[in-house]
């Protein structure tokens, strides 16, 4: 009879461990997206968002900010705000490129160009008729 109390003790701590435990890390499971809560890789949110394929209105609206955080003290003109679009993006991002003299990259956000170019950002895209802010 000890034996049977033993074992049932035993059974019964190890059931309670397994049912209040928590998972505090996990390296199975990766990043979870905080809006449809898929991992990252599989996000259903990021499939309608990131297409590409919003329209471009008439009236665009620019904004302009500069980054240095992260990229080792080096200033970044990031223009934001901007439709969704791939062809509309990498068209501009080409032009704002060869306009400027800089190197750039398409990002979720935006358009990112190398340098402090608010100026010359600025009077490029009101040349193309964007309203610009910031």
């Amino acid at each position: 009879m000890a034996l049977v109390g033993r074992r049932e003790r035993f059974r019964a701590l190890y059931l309670h461990s397994q049912l209040s435990s928590r998972l505090v890390y996990s390296t199975g499971g990766g990043r979870v997206c905080p809006k449809c809560g898929w991992p990252i890789t599989k996000c259903q949110c990021s499939k309608t968002l990131s297409s590409g394929k919003e329209a471009v209105p008439d009236r665009v609206v620019a904004r302009l900010r500069m980054e240095k955080k992260g990229r080792g003290g080096k200033t970044v003109t990031v223009i934001y705000g901007l439709p969704n679009n791939e062809p509309f993006l990498k068209n501009l991002c080409s032009e704002l490129k060869k306009s400027c003299g800089c190197g750039g990259a398409i990002t979720e956000d935006g358009v990112e160009l190398q340098g402090e170019l608010r100026d010359r950002v600025r009077a490029s895209l009101e040349k193309k008729g964007f309203v610009v802010k910031g």
